[in-house]
C-alpha cells in the first residue's frame, strides 16, 4: 500500500466516525424537547436540564407511590 492509499484509509475512517457523531446528534436533536437544531454545546446543557427534570419527576412520583401505597 502506497502513502496515497493510506490516507485513504484513515479519511475514510474518519468519515464514518464523523457520520457516526452527526447520526447520534440528531438521535439525541429528537429526544430533548427543542432540540431541533440547536448547536452542540448547547444541545448538551439542554440534555443536562432534561435530565435533571426526568429524575425529579421520576422521585415526586415514586414519593406519591409510596404514600398511596402505604
Amino acid at each position: 500500500m502506497g502513502c496515497r492509499d493510506m490516507r485513504k484509509v484513515r479519511w475514510g475512517k474518519r468519515r464514518r466516525r464523523q457520520e457516526g457523531v452527526e447520526r447520534r446528534m440528531k438521535k439525541l436533536q429528537r429526544l430533548v424537547p427543542g432540540g431541533a437544531g440547536m448547536n452542540p454545546d448547547r444541545l448538551f446543557l439542554k440534555t443536562a436540564e432534561h435530565i435533571l427534570k426526568l429524575r425529579i419527576q421520576l422521585n415526586v412520583l415514586q414519593a406519591l407511590s409510596k404514600v398511596f401505597n402505604a
